[in-house]
């Protein structure tokens, strides 16, 4: 499984991207878990109206000013989040793949 992570925003703007294949890691079924519950709330990018708005306005995620917004992509399925509406899987996932990714 590969897992990407694009995160922007914030207070300078930066743009961070890394990414983690799973295929050859010991710990793999506690990334996968991880990953089930990260996306399983997450609307999709492209989702439908209904299903988009209620990540924020426009159809993407809802932001607070300087926060981050995440894109979160897992064998090319991808999702987008945004602070402060993260759940807890999606803040780990992310973290871990930013920490830990290359």
């Amino acid at each position: 499984m590969r897992i990407e992570v694009r995160r922007t925003g914030g207070f300078a703007g930066i743009e961070r991207r890394a990414e983690v294949d799973t295929a050859a890691l010991a710990d793999a079924s506690v990334w996968h878990a991880l990953v089930e519950a990260a996306l399983a709330e997450a609307a999709p990018v492209g989702a439908a109206p209904a299903e988009a708005a209620r990540s924020g306005p426009g159809g993407g995620p809802s932001r607070m000013p300087d926060g981050f917004s995440y894109e979160i992509t897992v064998d090319g399925r991808t999702v987008r989040c945004a602070e402060p509406h993260l759940t807890g899987a999606q803040r780990e996932l992310a973290s871990r793949v930013l920490r830990e990714g290359a």
